[in-house]
């Protein structure tokens, strides 16, 4: 079967998508972006590397979505609303004009679903593996961004949803022995939210109205509490079973104990983790119960700068092995 060129990719697949006036439909070299009076253009950018972000054979639909996921978590971590975003996709030997069909299919989807449009990017072929970055625009009040820095001693920690899914999910997509004790509900359930993350945009305007610093939860919440806190200047009492797990990660849990730690520093939740001063929390629980986004306190920010401290619901001390998931 004859290759498409890029020429033909583009505007078969893409230029469907460039809905923003600023793409002028993908025939130019680069797109323009007007940012309104009163706002900031947050910028973010996660690339999605195969066998390592997902598995090579998942569906391209849900590889799509994920892509574009994780992005929009990062941007509603700021409190900012989706605007547009850019793609890069580097293409390995043997793809398939159908497999690209279902990739655009999924971007068209959660384009629809998040006002989230194309505005250009670049598509090439790579020896390696199928790798994909999407550079994101979001747009934010300039008077108020919640960043990684702002947290105060007595604010109070919250995470939204429930944590730990991504990173047993990944284990159920690969058949992890340690899962076999599941129901299929259960793992289809894991498995679900690690292939298709939930970005918690509905609780960005909670989290800008409210929230003295936050950012989302994708290495596990361990690490990326320490990393808020190092950027605040600040240390906090955290209790473990305060940390909320969804039924079907609770019940992997009980099969197998050691799993508890695979699920608070694992990674892949794009949860949203933020420090709001105690006397917002009652406002801002009552704005992220209107957003239908789940929250829970975890623990309170305190001063110092060691390491935060973990406890049980017995107030004994909890450590983990490692902190978050590194590339590196």
């Amino acid at each position: 079967m004859a290759r498409l060129t890029e020429d033909q990719l583009i505007s078969r697949f893409f230029a469907p998508l460039a809905t923003h006036p600023g793409a002028r439909g993908l025939t130019d070299d680069a797109a323009t972006l007007s940012v309104p009076p009163g706002e900031h253009l947050v910028v973010t950018i996660d690339a999605l590397v195969a066998d390592i972000h997902f598995l090579a054979d998942d569906d391209p639909d849900l590889i799509a979505r994920k892509a574009l996921r994780v992005n929009l978590s990062d941007l509603a971590a700021k409190g900012a609303r989706p605007h547009a975003y850019t793609l890069c996709l580097a293409l390995p030997p043997g793809w398939r004009e159908d497999w690209l069909q279902r990739f655009a299919e999924g971007l068209a989807v959660d384009g629809k679903e998040f006002a989230f449009a194309l505005l250009g990017g670049d598509t090439v072929k790579t020896t390696g593996p199928l790798t994909i970055a999407v550079n994101a625009f979001g747009l934010v009040p300039s008077d108020r961004i919640p960043r990684r820095d702002g947290a105060q001693p007595r604010d109070i920690l919250y995470v939204s949803g429930s944590i730990g899914d991504g990173a047993l999910g990944l284990l159920a997509r690969r058949g992890a022995a340690a899962l076999a004790g599941l129901a299929e509900v259960e793992r289809d359930h894991l498995a679900r939210r690690y292939l298709l993350p939930q970005p918690r945009t509905a609780l960005a305007p909670a989290v800008l109205a409210h929230a003295s610093a936050s950012m989302d939860i994708s290495d596990g919440l361990v690490g990326d509490l320490a990393k808020l806190l190092r950027a605040s200047g600040a240390s906090a009492d955290v209790e473990r079973d305060a940390v909320p797990l969804s039924p079907a990660a609770q019940a992997a849990c009980k099969l197998d104990a050691t799993l508890l730690e695979t699920a608070l520093t694992g990674g892949d939740d794009y949860e949203i983790l933020c420090a709001v001063p105690s006397g917002q929390r009652a406002a801002f629980e009552a704005a992220a119960r209107n957003s239908g986004v789940p929250v829970s306190p975890i623990g309170v920010v305190t001063s110092g700068h060691h390491v935060p401290r973990w406890f049980d619901s017995e107030g004994n001390d909890v450590q983990f092995a490692r902190g978050s998931f590194s590339h590196f």
